[in-house]
């Protein structure tokens, strides 16, 4: 079967995750297609194939031509689950020509699901080439496909014991060539901000309009440090909601730096923030939780640098020039690499993730397919 077939076929299941849902995986679509995913695993001949009850899909593509022992077992992960922003569901994937390049698209109405069906897809074809390429030695191949990536749960239930790797890659990166080991330092706040409600005609000196007080908290916070103001390493604050009314109002922010030090400035910053709110209109009016997420994997790649020269070697044999870039975001990778599995990032050749001008171009997914099989072929 050829990449492309694969992975349109792929983009026929709608597995858009929900936030708003408590249950593992948080939909039951995905699980749908993680049935799909098992029995084609099974019929295209790898072993050791379980599907968990939470949707987490463990595979192995054995050894080949070495003692399995010499060699490191090396892991390949990618998230199935598609992104709530824009529709997952009835996706029409097309070829079209553009630039000489033959582009897979959708018809514009929905997302593609490049992010992160491409990146199965390709994992899926480099084990498929494994297999009908006995000539090329390798060590034990492990694959995992994993729920909820796009809700930032895709690590939480991940079973690193029993996926049983020294190393591994999550291919879930971008454009061609993008490898990446180092990400942000992520928290979420919940601001709260409590009123107090008088009729409007006797308000002076005693009414507490609580959503009037969560726009001034928004006007407090620095302006050029949002996500369309910075790029590569800049931190920022983002703002992804606020509500309310006299007697209540929340805002919701997203805090992110790269550099560990900085990330810890911004939460007290916010801290201080709410401070300020109370100082002016009394203590309790304003109050914050702040959970980190995740953390930079840098912090854990650094001692072992070696599989990030190895796939930079992988892709240079597949006619790939390696960029080596920071990302403005998180992987579950960098989840797992704090769980004690160094993991880094591998490009797919998505373009413009979660939104209906999601592409891909079929030449750049069969290089990523090649930088697999390069990274397991025993030197």
């Amino acid at each position: 079967m050829k990449i492309e077939d694969r992975f349109i076929r792929y983009t026929q299941f709608d597995t858009q995750s929900c936030d708003e849902s408590d249950t593992v995986p948080s939909t039951a679509k995905q699980l749908v297609f993680a049935r799909f995913l098992r029995d084609e695993m099974i019929e295209e001949g790898l072993q050791d194939v379980v599907l968990t009850e939470q949707g987490y899909l463990y595979a192995t593509m054995p050894a080949n031509g070495v003692d399995a022992a010499s060699q490191p077992v090396i892991g390949f992960i990618s998230h199935y689950d598609t992104s709530p922003d824009c529709s997952g569901a009835n996706i029409k994937a097309q070829i079209v020509e553009q630039g000489g390049e033959r582009i897979i698209k959708t018809d514009g109405t929905t997302l593609l699901g490049a992010d992160d069906k491409a990146g199965i897809a390709e994992i899926m074809q480099a084990m498929c080439y494994l297999r009908d390429h006995p000539e090329i030695q390798h060590g034990t191949v492990r694959v995992a496909f994993n729920p909820d990536e796009e809700i930032g749960r895709g690590a939480d239930n991940f079973d690193v014991e029993r996926f049983g790797c020294d190393f591994a890659y999550t291919i879930d990166g971008g454009d061609e060539g993008e490898l990446e080991y180092e990400n942000f330092n992520a928290a979420s706040a919940q601001i709260k901000i409590k009123g107090f409600v008088i009729h409007p005609g006797y308000a002076k000196d005693r009414m507490l309009n609580a959503a009037r007080i969560a726009a001034e908290f928004s006007r407090m916070m620095p302006e050029d440090e949002t996500p369309e103001t910075t790029e590569g390493y800049e931190g920022f604050y983002h703002l992804t909601s606020l509500s309310g009314t006299c007697e209540s109002a929340q805002l919701t922010y997203i805090i992110r730096d790269h550099d560990s030090k900085l990330f810890e400035q911004r939460k007290a910053f916010m801290r201080s923030m709410v401070q300020r709110i109370n100082d002016k209109y009394g203590a309790g009016t304003c109050s914050i939780e702040i959970r980190d997420q995740y953390y930079n994997m840098l912090n854990k790649i650094e001692p072992v640098m070696h599989i990030v020269e190895r796939a930079k070697k992988a892709m240079r044999d597949a006619g790939v020039t390696p960029k080596v870039q920071p990302i403005r975001g998180g992987t579950d990778g960098a989840q797992l690499s704090f769980k004690g599995l160094p993991c880094p990032n591998i490009f797919t050749g998505a373009i413009d993730f979660h939104g209906p001008d999601e592409h891909v171009a079929i030449s750049v997914m069969q290089k990523a397919m090649m930088t697999i099989v390069n990274i397991v072929k025993t030197p």
